[in-house]
């Protein structure tokens, strides 16, 4: 081990015998004639020996037969000279140790708190956080006798965000409904009493109520989210301390489950979701080529975001319903749905405000709220545009030969805080139906069309959504087969036929690509089509799935006797 010294003596100490320039020598022989090669090297050698030994050969115009001989010689001489100055720093680090010029209590700490900093069993252990000791305490207590109380209690702070939710829309389509009657009295004085300029001035003005009345309601919800979730995993801590105290005898009454302390949600605020008629098919497949995987395989008519709703208007189906969701929240069994969006991170428009209207009507207990997740992808994302922006510049600033990458730069720049079509973001949920993690996968015009190939950056995009559920244990998985959520006149017959028979065939592939990612789990995918997507159109899309991949086919025993 080599004595570390103060930083000055060590800089003196290293100055003594580094940055000093030593002759390498190599003598060879062309025919009769001895030639000798001298070259002048500062040490520590900075340059890899393979590439200085090519300059040798180039510069000095080398003969070939050299080469290796060269190469060796040089490598043998710069390891030798640097382990001779190694040798002669640790001897001067020995000899200032030993005269007294450094103080060996200062070295002695200064080792001991560099070994304990890069060792791990020597390092201090890191403090669990709150989350994660919250997510024990959950694990345990879902998985016990006060899992009951504890739906009831999410159904019930569920109850009470959905009444506000209620409340807020009754007031603004009341306020609508007040300046819509405002406008049409406005519009008939027009051009008689008033002018445009009066039009544009009262339309401001009802923009401006109507922002003031969603801001008072979003503060509000906000409010009131926060305050459920301080209750409710303060309670879940207490309720975990006094199941592990023996001598509690009151736990058995606080975990006691009273019917009437399940509150139904009222169905006059005229926000319960119907159920529609769902179709469904299942198959059971096995992929690979040796050692074959068994997957369920299941094609539905439903609405994507019907995995995301609670049912409020079923008792007795309340707690079966969240019960599965609930119990393989920290576990290596998690469900997962891709959304179809546009490329910009918000929640205003298109199912993107529908999907943060669900995640806002329940509170979540254990992550971030939607509008937080979303905040902290933007800012992922435009970090990610800088570090690429700044590598495409590169290449350019020499002359700018490459135009292709000129247009690329440009139009990244023009939407630095978007992304592309083809890449996706993640939330993460714990207080949806069926779901735990929604996979947002950009898309643009091009879906529509008739023309998309395997390479599509659509179909890409699948590809790596299913390489993240390979690789973050989500074993359930719900696809838009028509890689659409709603069905519009140019999607003809043959145009689902064809658009179904690519998405089946690209994620088989994908499938069986996932056996050399994870070594072969079994999973469940789920192909949704739309709702208003006939039942003949289903059931020649439910007839191509097992032509496609392999069903397992029944075996019928019988007795002999």
């Amino acid at each position: 081990m080599t004595a570390t010294l103060e930083p000055d003596k060590m800089k003196a100490n290293q100055d003594k015998f580094y940055g000093r320039e030593r002759e390498f020598v190599y003598k060879f022989n062309v025919g009769s004639q001895c030639f000798e090669l001298t070259v002048p090297l500062k040490f520590p050698v900075k340059e890899n020996p393979n590439n200085l030994h090519g300059r040798l050969m180039l510069l000095h115009n080398l003969p070939c037969f050299i080469e290796s001989d060269l190469k060796e010689s040089l490598s043998q001489f710069i390891e030798e000279e640097s382990l001779r100055d190694y040798d002669r720093e640790a001897e001067a680090a020995l000899e200032a140790l030993k005269s007294g010029e450094v103080d060996l209590h200062q070295l002695t700490s200064a080792w001991a708190k560099t070994y304990a900093e890069t060792t791990l069993e020597h390092a201090r252990p890191e403090e669990p956080s709150w989350d994660e000791d919250f997510a024990d305490v959950y694990h345990d207590l879902i998985h016990s006798p006060a899992s009951e109380t504890l739906l009831n209690l999410e159904h019930n702070y569920f109850v009470s965000i959905s009444e506000l939710i209620g409340e807020r829309d009754v007031e603004l389509k009341k306020l609508r409904e007040r300046q819509g009657a405002e406008m049409d009295k406005v519009m008939q004085e027009l051009g008689k009493s008033l002018t445009d300029q009066d039009v544009n001035s009262l339309a401001a003005q009802h923009f401006e109520s109507q922002q003031v009345l969603e801001n008072k309601w979003t503060s509000e919800l906000k409010q009131s989210t926060a305050i459920q979730k301080q209750e409710y995993q303060e309670w879940v801590i207490k309720l975990h301390q006094d199941l592990k105290n023996p001598n509690n005898k009151s736990i058995s009454e606080e975990i006691k489950v009273q019917p009437s302390q399940f509150r139904e949600s009222v169905e006059a605020n005229g926000r319960i979701y119907e159920d529609q008629r769902k179709l469904e098919e299942s198959f059971t497949i096995h992929l690979g080529a040796q050692l074959k995987t068994m997957h369920n395989l299941r094609l539905l008519r439903a609405d994507m975001l019907d995995f995301c709703k609670h049912k409020r208007n079923h008792r007795s189906g309340v707690k079966l319903h969240r019960l599965q969701t609930a119990l393989s929240l920290y576990s290596a069994s998690l469900c997962g749905l891709v959304l179809l969006v546009d490329n910009r991170i918000n929640s205003y428009s298109g199912i993107k405000r529908d999907f943060a209207t669900v995640c806002q009507e329940c509170t979540d207990f254990h992550f971030p709220r939607i509008e937080e997740q979303l905040e902290i992808v933007q800012q992922v994302v435009l970090y990610a545009r800088t570090q690429r922006r700044s590598k495409l510049k590169e290449p350019n600033d020499s002359g700018n030969r490459n135009g292709g990458n000129d247009d690329k730069t440009k139009n990244i720049e023009r939407n630095y805080s978007n992304i592309l079509p083809g890449e996706f973001y993640i939330t993460r949920h714990s207080n949806l139906s069926e779901i735990h993690v929604a996979f947002h996968l950009c898309v643009d015009d091009n879906v529509r069309s008739g023309n998309i190939t395997a390479r599509d950056p659509a179909i890409m995009g699948l590809r790596n959504i299913l390489k993240v559920c390979c690789t973050h244990d989500i074993t359930t998985i719900s696809i838009p087969l028509l890689l659409v959520h709603d069905m519009s006149e140019e999607m003809t017959i043959p145009w689902c036929l064809r658009r179904a028979e690519l998405v089946f065939k690209c994620v088989k592939g994908f499938m069986m690509e996932m056996a050399s990612w994870d070594g072969g789990i079994s999973r469940t995918v789920q192909f949704l089509v739309p709702q208003s997507i006939s039942e003949e159109m289903f059931y020649q899309l439910s007839n191509m799935l097992p032509q496609i991949f392999r069903v397992s086919s029944t075996l019928t025993l019988t007795s002999k006797h």
